[in-house]
């Protein structure tokens, strides 16, 4: 007679990540009592692919990057549930019991699919896909101002620069904070109140 499992499906499951947990943290035990430590500036600096990082982290970044990761991540978390249909769909004891099940399967993948073309087709019409997109809109703001007052204005901002940052500039500040009184009372003013002339 065969005995019946006292094990479910799921309490394998278990047992499977409490061992794979146990002998992750027992490897990184055996790492920490085993592996030298000797930091030093090399070992402690900002690791950028190899590379020594230089410059400044803010640098300007595309904004396309986004709306293609955000396509990208639409359509592959969508994917996923391709999975259960096939499995629901190459089932050959469920469609064995009733063949209405594999039309029904292959119906719901049809409308899944074709929901996720039409998304795709609209993205694709819409222009997001596009890397460089062939007509740029230029927005209106609906006033009388002319172009050439606007162009003066971002002649005289393009003349500001901003200054690059480094440690020397950060610890001079840092100095000059530090070296001035915390006790120093802001200048006094005495504000000037004017009525309003009365109409009379």
């Amino acid at each position: 007679m065969d005995d019946v499992s006292q094990i479910s499906e799921f309490g394998k499951i278990l047992i499977f990540l409490i061992t794979g947990i146990v002998m992750i943290l027992m490897l990184f035990g055996v790492n920490r009592l085993i592996a030298p430590r000797n930091p030093n500036t090399e070992k402690l600096s900002t690791y950028e692919c190899g590379e020594e990082p230089t410059g400044n982290a803010w640098l300007p970044f595309n904004s396309r990057f986004y709306v293609i990761a955000l396509v990208f991540l639409l359509f592959d978390v969508e994917m996923v549930f391709v999975f259960p249909w096939a499995t629901v769909f190459g089932n050959k004891s469920i469609i064995a019991l009733d063949p209405r099940w594999g039309w029904v399967s292959l119906t719901e993948m049809f409308v899944f699919l074709g929901i996720l073309i039409l998304g795709l087709a609209y993205v694709w019409v819409k222009g997001d896909l596009d890397w460089i997109k062939p007509n740029p809109t230029v927005p209106d703001s609906g006033t009388n101002i002319p172009q050439s007052l606007y162009d003066k204005i971002n002649l005289e901002q393009s003349a500001f620069k901003v200054k690059e940052f480094s440690a020397e500039a950060a610890a001079t500040l840092q100095s000059t904070a530090t070296a001035t009184p915390t006790s120093a009372t802001p200048p006094k003013f005495k504000p000037s109140f004017k009525k309003p002339a009365n109409d009379a």
